[in-house]
């Protein structure tokens, strides 16, 4: 298989695990290498685009995390895998192509059916997997597996306790429960970028009014609140201090056995794709619901400019953690 340098703006080849069927590299007419930023960008408004672009862009920023804790765990012929919200599958190829029985679980059809494209059945719902759901030599069914990894759905869950205690009874005895989360955020120069999407639809509407509007700020004793703090809402960050994660996995039964700490950086080739990758991200789908795509867009293009280097590609270095939970 051909290898390729995955953190990086470019690769001299692309594997067979990273190409999407059909996909079409390059839209938006080269916007995004340096010329016409902001209004010039074409980002597609729908969750399909999105989609694709997760798999397409974003997915192989956390290849390192992937491969920390496939190799931590010894992931291989003897493993069983479920991957939690799995979106569109790359952490399961990486395991399939270590030798792991893998299958995974994703509730956003778009992302399933990118997954089915890179030849996985991923289930929409937590129930029992069978033969056909699982990517081996010698598929089984099964309702519990060696090890359960939940990558990427902390992130944007409201109630990560549920989520840890399902992904819990998932386990065998004896196996093993992955939880993955943002480090600290002095440790993210993403942190800026995200905050982003923890802004408020009215406190969105007040950055961009004190921007271009400042005469506007004279009528606040009409109006109210109208540029208050950003709404209450769980963030990247939330479970990233320390003992965040593992007190999720106290209260789903399981003894923390250890975790690690991952440089991921996000590299990407224009601003146009820094855009598209942060977006399919899921984080930013709340803001996009209350304000609108476009006006999104264009915050995240204003937070990713001091990251954009000389030669117009984006780079910033992140730290992602994960903890290792044992079930007696």
């Amino acid at each position: 298989m051909a290898s390729a340098q995955l953190t990086g703006t470019t690769s001299e080849a692309t594997p067979d695990w990273l190409s999407t069927p059909g996909a079409s590299h390059g839209r938006g007419s080269g916007h995004g290498h340096g010329s016409g930023r902001g209004s010039g960008y074409g980002y597609g408004p729908g969750r399909a685009s999105r989609a694709r672009d997760w798999a397409e862009i974003q997915e192989r920023m956390l290849v390192p995390l992937y491969r920390a804790v496939h190799e931590r765990l010894e992931v291989g012929p003897a493993t069983s895998l479920l991957g939690l919200g799995c979106r569109s599958g790359l952490a399961l190829l990486l395991a399939a192509e270590r030798g792991a029985q893998v299958a995974g679980t994703e509730a956003d059809p778009e992302l399933r059916e990118l997954a089915g494209e890179r030849g996985l059945t991923v289930r929409p719902d937590h129930g029992p997997a069978t033969a056909a759901d699982t990517r081996t030599a010698a598929p089984v069914a099964r309702s519990a597996y060696s090890l359960v990894t939940v990558f990427e759905q902390l992130w944007t869950t409201r109630a990560p306790g549920p989520l840890v205690e399902a992904a819990a009874e998932r386990v065998l005895t004896g196996g093993q429960l992955v939880l993955a989360a943002w480090g600290p955020a002095e440790r993210c120069e993403s942190a800026s970028v995200l905050a982003v999407g923890q802004r408020g639809h009215q406190d969105r509407q007040g950055h961009q009014e004190r921007q271009g509007h400042q005469e506007r700020r004279g009528h606040h004793g009409r109006h109210g609140s109208a540029l208050r703090g950003p709404d209450v809402r769980p963030g990247p960050f939330a479970l990233s201090a320390p003992g965040g994660l593992e007190s999720l996995l106290f209260r789903a039964g399981l003894r923390p056995a250890g975790g690690g700490r991952v440089s991921c950086p996000f590299a990407y080739p224009d601003l146009e794709s820094a855009v598209r990758g942060m977006l399919s991200t899921g984080l930013f789908d709340a803001a996009v619901a209350e304000s609108g795509q476009t006006l999104v867009a264009k915050e995240l293009e204003e937070a990713l400019h001091p990251f954009v280097r000389a030669d117009a590609s984006v780079r910033m270095t992140n730290q992602f953690r994960y903890v290792v939970g044992l079930r007696a």
